[in-house]
């Protein structure tokens, strides 16, 4: 992909019916930017017009190893083509630059796999979705009883929220968080420049707590869909139940700017989030990643469920918030 094919290339993914946020040509530069990646963006092309993307990333890491991911950081972006030749095209150059630049292994983070030959993970990933509506005592009532309970106690609270033009409230608020679960940090760069290409398609909601910031959540906007991607929350948020505010305001913010469908983004089976996500009344939707591995190769684990990453996240947890701020983005560029 060269730079003057951006605009064709997110024309492509706007009229694709299973294009994503993910699968946006904004990516490309803020990888290399932020994250010193090699974008390998793939085209393929038929009498001049596009019939299919592929956003392809080179990715080395001396703690987490090579590989070429669609699209690292993500939760979707595998190959978006207009029919099967286009997908099948795509699919062999992918492989081609496996071979040429040496590394074990291609993830293409599908939706729904189906490439022969291919290994997929089915039991991972899940995301959950649902529609909203305009009527927000509707998109309440939608909300499961126990979690409604919670969440219309949360409006009796004093909490408050607010659109954020900068990304500082939020950082501090996610940098917390982060280190509190032992994840290295994204640097605080890479959300002033998610907010500076996609623009309005981007934007952070703070809620606040007597005037203290407690809990935060970046939020992406495609299509018909808002999804809050990157969110947090300090010490202070478990109190009152902040977080549950938090993602009621998406939806309330979102449905009165016009969007239909909430995303609530994916998480990794067997967590607190995964948890989280299904008291809001939204069924687990099973992601399925797909692997090509050279011979002798296994698949790559980052989970940080994995026992071998289990003493790196505890000393983690226990780092001073400035400490993990300074060393997180030197690790966070081989997780994806």
């Amino acid at each position: 992909m060269r730079d003057q094919d951006a605009p064709a290339w997110d024309a492509f993914v706007a009229a694709n019916e299973a294009g994503t946020f993910f699968h946006r040509a904004g990516w490309r530069p803020i990888f290399k930017k932020i994250f010193r990646l090699e974008p390998r963006y793939l085209v393929a092309e038929r009498r001049g017009a596009i019939v299919g993307v592929l956003p392809l990333v080179l990715q080395r890491s001396l703690i987490f190893g090579n590989g070429l991911l669609s699209s690292p950081f993500c939760v979707e972006g595998g190959p978006l083509a207009a029919d099967s030749a286009a997908d099948a095209g795509l699919t062999a150059s992918a492989v081609a630059l496996m071979k040429e630049t040496g590394v074990p292994f291609i993830e293409f983070r599908s939706r729904r796999a189906g490439r022969e030959g291919w290994t997929a993970k089915k039991d991972l990933y899940a995301t959950f979705s649902g529609p909203i509506t305009a009527d927000d005592n509707a998109n309440l009532l939608a909300i499961p009883r126990k979690q409604r309970a919670v969440v219309r106690k949360t409006l009796e609270s004093g909490l408050v929220s607010e659109v954020d033009p900068t990304v500082d409230q939020h950082f501090a608020v996610y940098a917390e968080s982060v280190r509190n679960l032992g994840t290295p940090v994204f640097p605080k760069g890479y959300f002033a420049e998610l907010k500076q290409v996609f623009g309005t398609d981007c934007d952070t909601v703070v809620v606040k707590d007597k005037g203290v910031p407690v809990s935060a959540v970046l939020n992406f906007y495609h299509k018909d869909t808002v999804l809050p991607y990157y969110g947090g929350g300090t010490a202070g948020a478990r109190r009152n139940g902040a977080n549950d505010f938090l993602y009621w305001e998406v939806i309330r913010r979102a449905a009165k700017r016009g969007y239909r469908r909430f995303d609530f983004g994916r998480s990794k089976a067997g967590t607190g989030a995964f948890a989280f996500k299904k008291n809001w009344g939204f069924a687990p939707q099973w992601l399925e990643y797909e692997y090509y591995l050279r011979d002798g190769e296994s698949l790559p684990d980052k989970n940080p469920l994995n026992p071998k990453y289990s003493l790196m996240i505890e000393v983690w947890k226990r780092l001073p918030v400035p400490v993990a701020n300074f060393i997180g983005p030197f690790l966070v560029r081989g997780l994806g």
